[in-house]
C-alpha cells in the first residue's frame, strides 16, 4: 500500500501556528489549519475539524487549554482516535510552555529536569502535556514543546515602544527566556522530518541566551533610534502590574537547550533577542511596514 502523502494540520492558527504554516508551506508541505475566529479565510473553522485530522499525517496543537482541559482532544477525540488507528497519522507536536518548570529563582532546567508548575496555566499546560502523552505513547511520535516567551513580526518589544507601551523594569538576576516564532517553524519541520520510534519526547523552544527583560527594551529602543523607556525598580512597578505580568515576575529560570538543538540536528536562526529583533526590523522595512 502506498504510503499516504504528508498533511500537515495546524490546530490553532495564531502567531506560532501561522508562522509554522508559513516555513511549511515554503518547504513543500500540504498545510491545513483551523481557526476559532469566525469566517477566518482559508481556514478550517475548529468546531469542523474531524475530517481534516482524519485526514492528517502531522499534527500540530498550538491552541492553549482551558479550564476544562485540551480543547483539541475534548472537542476531537473520536477524530484523533480514529486517525490514530487508521495508522496514518505519524507525528503528533504539542507547543507547551517553559512555565511547567515554575520558578527556579534563575536556575537552570534541561529537558530532564521534572516539572514544578505553580501558575494555574502551567498546570492546565502539564496536564494537557500529559493528556497527549497517553493518548499517544505507544502509537505514534510525540514532541512535547515547551516554549519560552514567543515573539516575532508584528509582536514584540520593538511593537510596544512604538505603541509607547514598553516599560524597562528592572530586577536584578531576573531573566526571561525567549524564542522567535520562525525559529520555533524551524524546529517543528525538524522534528517532522525525524524517523523516531513511537515515544513522546520534551523540546526546549528557546534561544540561547536567557536575558532581563530591561535589556531587550533597551535594545529594541536603539535599533529605533529611541531613548529607552525609563528605568522602573520592579518594587516601584509592582503595584501597576497586572495579575498576569505578576505572576510571569514571579518565576525566573534558565532554560537550556543543548539538548534540544542536538536531537533537532540545528542552530537557531535568532540565537538571542538581538538577532531576532534586528531580523524583524529588517522584515519590517522590506514589508513596508514601519520606518
Amino acid at each position: 500500500m502506498a504510503m499516504q502523502a504528508a498533511m500537515l494540520l495546524v490546530l490553532g492558527l495564531g502567531h506560532t501556528g501561522g508562522a509554522v504554516a508559513r516555513r511549511a508551506r515554503g518547504a513543500g508541505w500540504t498545510v491545513a489549519g483551523t481557526s476559532r475566529a469566525p469566517d477566518a479565510p482559508g481556514v478550517i473553522p475548529f468546531a469542523a475539524a474531524g475530517e481534516a485530522i482524519r485526514a492528517a499525517t502531522h499534527l500540530l496543537i498550538t491552541a492553549p487549554p482551558a479550564e476544562t482541559g485540551d480543547p483539541v482532544l475534548e472537542t476531537h477525540a473520536a477524530a484523533i482516535e480514529a486517525a490514530l488507528a487508521a495508522g496514518g497519522l505519524r507525528w503528533v507536536g504539542y507547543v507547551s510552555t517553559t512555565g511547567v518548570y515554575g520558578d527556579r529563582g534563575g536556575a537552570s532546567v534541561d529537558e530532564t529536569t521534572e516539572p514544578a508548575p505553580a501558575q494555574p496555566r502551567s498546570r492546565r499546560r502539564l496536564a494537557a502535556e500529559q493528556a497527549w502523552r497517553t493518548i499517544t505513547t505507544g502509537r505514534v511520535p510525540l514532541d512535547l514543546m515547551r516554549a519560552g516567551g514567543i515573539y516575532g513580526l508584528g509582536r514584540s518589544a520593538l511593537d510596544d515602544l512604538r505603541a509607547g507601551k514598553a516599560r524597562r523594569i528592572v530586577q536584578p538576576g531576573h531573566v526571561f527566556t525567549r524564542i522567535h516564532s520562525d525559529d520555533i517553524a524551524h524546529a517543528v519541520l525538524a522534528a517532522m522530518a525525524q524517523d523516531r520510534a513511537p515515544e513522546p519526547r520534551v523540546l526546549h523552544l528557546v534561544d540561547d541566551e536567557p536575558a532581563e527583560s530591561a535589556a531587550v527594551v533597551a535594545y529594541a529602543a536603539a535599533l529605533l533610534g529611541m531613548d529607552p523607556p525609563p528605568a522602573i525598580p520592579f518594587e516601584e512597578a509592582r503595584a501597576t502590574l497586572s495579575p498576569m505580568a505578576l505572576s510571569f515576575w514571579s518565576e525566573s529560570r534558565r532554560v537550556t537547550n543543548a539538548a534540544t538543538k542536538a536531537a533537532l540536528g540545528l542552530a537557531w536562526l535568532y540565537p538571542s533577542y538581538r538577532e531576532g529583533l534586528a531580523a524583524i526590523q529588517a522584515e519590517e522595512r522590506r514589508e513596508g511596514l514601519a520606518q
